[in-house]
């Protein structure tokens, strides 16, 4: 692997664990709560990281233009068909991890991202732009890309997803994030061009966002409740 890959994994993985360190700097130098530090952190950190890493890959981007990769409106079709194949793909996980594991829908991790960015709304960036540019440039072009040229694709999209699962935190939803990855790295194969699966990964975050940004937690929970009466019809339990 290139030594730039590693840097860029590095770069990502100071950028995630930083706030445990600057948070409490942040909190002990100004006169801000300890929530508003690691939100202030969280969101430098991540622009920062974004720099830092486009800057690492520009050898990467003259490399890509000599790419055998399928013309600009064949992959902006992909781009839109890729948000309903990840989309179908996330809801029938979801529904499968009823079904056999008994976990119940709903991420953690997404109520708390929301809860942030109601109090700061311009944290919105990080999950809508930022955090989907730099996933899908680790888990997708340098991960699954150097285990695709060792490998075969379902085992190295698998390999890139559980990793990416665990990154988030939420190892019981690895079939979401699976399926997620699988639709990511396809698109990514597909196309040759990670922008396409940046795009999608970066859309479905966005209108997550949006949707759930003016929702109640009672909202959340009876569209939870609804997911859950359609997988007591669909298995029949």
């Amino acid at each position: 692997m290139p030594k730039r890959y590693w840097w860029v994994i590095i770069s990502y993985l100071i950028m995630q664990f930083s706030v445990f360190l600057m948070a409490p700097l942040l909190y002990w130098l100004l006169p801000i709560s300890v929530g508003q530090a690691s939100t202030y952190w969280s969101i430098t950190s991540f622009i920062l990281g974004l720099i830092v890493v486009i800057l690492l890959l520009r050898p990467d981007m003259k490399m890509t233009r000599s790419l055998e990769a399928p013309p600009v409106s064949v992959a902006v079709a992909w781009s839109i068909i890729g948000v309903f194949m990840a989309y179908a793909a996330q809801f029938i996980a979801a529904i499968l991890e009823m079904a056999i594991f008994g976990i119940q829908p709903g991420s953690e991790n997404t109520q708390d991202i929301m809860g942030i960015a109601r109090a700061t709304p311009l944290f919105i960036l990080i999950p809508a732009i930022i955090a989907p540019v730099l996933e899908e440039i680790i888990f997708r072009k340098i991960i699954f890309g150097q285990l695709y040229t060792r490998t075969n694709f379902f085992i190295a999209a698998l390999i890139s997803a559980f990793i990416f699962g665990i990154i988030h935190g939420e190892p019981q939803h690895i079939l979401i994030y699976g399926s997620m990855g699988l639709v990511f790295a396809f698109l990514y194969v597909k196309t040759k061009r990670i922008l396409v699966p940046i795009f999608v990964h970066a859309a479905m975050n966005t209108i997550v966002v949006l949707l759930q940004y003016n929702l109640t937690p009672e909202d959340i929970e009876r569209m939870e409740r609804q997911l859950q009466e359609m997988q007591t019809i669909l298995f029949g339990i």
